[in-house]
């Protein structure tokens, strides 16, 4: 718990509100220790009084960042297949340090001298679907190409200190996570489709990410859930090209919070069940910033259900980025 609520009132609607969140679980590479809950007096990363600053805060993420990588890479068993990679590219809001985490597993992994190194960064959590365009992009323009794509988001090392139950409450949703992704011009796993952008009016100041001095501060809007809605409702033919909601089997919604998925199912009337990988994925991880949309792109590939989706994630702008696929096995 990252508040420290004065009152018995705050209290209970932190805690209200925490049971509705949607979220079991959540994990961080930070020791249990490290995790300072609100009436604890151990001595941990965070402590009472004395939250560490961004500089402690990038050590961890230097130190944490690649190895998180490179198990989320081993996962994908490459069977030494790693001096065929020709592209890398990461995306990452939660830290910044040079040389960069492409250039460490670059070294740590073996990959040629000669490999295309792209980093996507502070896009938030919306950043996998740009990373996906780019690595489609570049097999599209070589279709020998072999990109390792990585999502690498350690949120919870951006944790501040506060009595407001709303910033509590949107440092809740929040968890660490990584996945890796082939994206090669085989046909297998998932094909990608074609690539849509689309800015939301008006909503510059809704959802703000900014390096502090005790970490990256971030301010999510309570009138986000509802611009959503209404910005998928006016735009909903663009953003189904042109086609109904019936056209869709699946719908990788990127779940950053309840709130988030119910606005989405409102504004397309979607059935009860068409969100329930994504509210699955939010139930045992959290928003895991951009990783969250690739651990709901897995699952999907895991089970026999349906065959063409689409995939959706918000940052910050506010942006929406989407892209249609299609289940090849």
């Amino acid at each position: 718990m990252v508040g420290s609520f004065q009152g018995e009132k705050e209290r209970r609607v932190f805690e209200r509100m925490a049971s509705r969140s949607g979220i079991d679980r959540r994990y961080s590479v930070l020791h249990k220790d490290g995790m300072v809950e609100a009436d604890s007096s151990e001595i941990g990363f965070y402590r009472r009084g004395a939250y560490p600053g961004t500089a402690a805060r990038m050590r961890v993420y230097e130190e944490k960042a690649p190895d998180l990588a490179e198990r989320a890479i081993g996962a994908l068993d490459l069977q030494g297949g790693e001096d065929r990679i020709t592209h890398l590219v990461v995306a990452s809001c939660t830290g910044f340090v040079a040389p960069g985490i492409d250039q460490i597993l670059a070294r740590r992994l073996g990959l040629r001298a000669d490999v295309k190194r792209t980093v996507v960064g502070f896009m938030g959590c919306s950043a996998a679907i740009p990373a996906l365009r780019i690595a489609q992009a570049a097999v599209l323009a070589d279709p020998t190409a072999r990109v390792l794509v990585l999502n690498i988001e350690l949120c919870t090392l951006h944790l501040q200190e506060t009595d407001d139950v709303q910033t509590a409450l949107s440092f809740l949703l929040f968890g660490d996570g990584c996945t890796a992704a082939l994206v090669t011009g085989d046909k297998t796993g998932i094909a990608l489709g074609d690539f849509l952008t689309a800015v939301i009016p008006d909503s510059e100041d809704m959802i703000t990410w900014h390096v502090g001095d005790y970490g990256f501060v971030m301010y999510l809007s309570g009138q986000v859930p509802s611009r959503i809605t209404q910005a998928l409702r006016d735009d909903a033919g663009g953003l189904l090209r042109g086609e109904g909601t019936q056209s869709i089997d699946l719908w990788a919604v990127h779940g950053g919070g309840r709130t988030i998925l119910d606005a989405v199912q409102s504004a397309f009337n979607l059935a009860p069940h068409a969100l329930c990988t994504s509210r699955d994925v939010l139930r045992d991880f959290g928003n895991m910033s951009s990783a969250t949309i690739m651990f709901v792109l897995s699952r999907m590939m895991a089970n026999r259900d349906g065959k063409h989706g689409l995939a959706m994630a918000f940052g910050p702008g506010m942006v929406a980025e989407t892209f249609r696929f299609t289940k090849l096995n």
